[in-house]
């Protein structure tokens, strides 16, 4: 697995930079210097998005389902009005606020001084490409990327091992309150637990055909590849926010070159401050 700066630098085959510069009337240096900036910030919210069973299990769910691979492998749809609606709906979930939104660009802009609201609009087109990357990672597409491959299915061992995040080992009935089950609805297309029916067996329609996630889980079910066992988490120390998840996610999730030391923290530090304000005024 490849961390994300890194990641970017292959979209559009080494070329979206040069895209996103032409886009944004800025050179391309300044679109690495932006890059570089901003994804701390998407590293930390992918991580506090990788925190519980349910969380993995949507955003595994918005990774399968959505078709995020297209923007990745060409930039200038990410500007197009569907993309930047995707990219607005993953920054929700990723930032969690627009007030996070705001923090992220102001905070990029003092550190590399390009204009914050150049910056506040290249979230929304990194958003669904970072998606992409991602996406492709996980289904073992990207070049250079070093491990298994199988990401997937080294989560579904962390997450069975695990007793579906309940502490037993035993899986509750139905998917409603199963976050595995969850997660597994939404790869193979739903109907598994009171969604919309699965085709038949028989039928000459497999839900699968279009959703590599789901094929490979179904692949491993099938008797093809098979997830290895799943490490033991190491223990975190007390009061560690550290969640088993993101060792599992490896370097996916982190956000590589770093335009200065400390940056990272800073970036930690508005997620924290507004994000967890919003819970104590609830």
């Amino acid at each position: 697995m490849i961390p994300l700066f890194e990641m970017m630098t292959q979209a559009q085959n080494g070329e979206a930079m040069k895209t996103m510069a032409k886009q944004f009337g800025i050179t391309e240096t300044q679109v690495e210097q932006a890059m570089e900036a901003l994804m701390p910030a998407f590293s930390t919210g992918l991580k506090r998005n990788a925190q519980s069973p349910m969380d993995v299990g949507n955003f595994l769910q918005a990774l399968a389902g959505g078709n995020h691979a297209k923007y990745f492998e060409d930039a200038s749809r990410a500007f197009s009005p569907e993309g930047l609606a995707e990219g607005n709906g993953i920054l929700s979930h990723i930032f969690g606020s627009k007030d996070v939104s705001r923090a992220v660009a102001a905070q990029a802009a003092t550190a590399t001084g390009i204009g914050q609201n150049i910056l506040k609009q290249m979230l929304p087109i990194l958003a669904p490409m970072i998606m992409g990357g991602l996406y492709k990672q996980s289904t073992g597409q990207m070049q250079g990327a070093k491990g298994s491959g199988n990401v997937i299915g080294d989560i579904l061992g962390e997450m069975m091992k695990g007793g579906f995040g309940g502490g037993s080992q035993t899986a509750p009935s139905g998917g409603a309150n199963n976050p595995l089950g969850q997660m597994l609805e939404g790869m193979l297309g739903g109907g598994l637990f009171g969604g919309q029916s699965t085709p038949k067996s028989g039928s000459g329609t497999d839900p699968l055909a279009d959703n590599p996630l789901g094929k490979m889980f179904k692949d491993m079910l099938g008797g093809g590849a098979q997830p290895e066992p799943a490490p033991e988490p190491a223990r975190q120390p007390s009061g560690s926010s550290k969640s088993p998840y993101e060792d599992v996610f490896g370097k996916m999730f982190e956000s590589g070159r770093e335009i200065q030391s400390g940056y990272q923290k800073n970036m930690e530090s508005i997620f924290d401050q507004y994000l967890d304000g919003m819970k104590r005024g609830k």
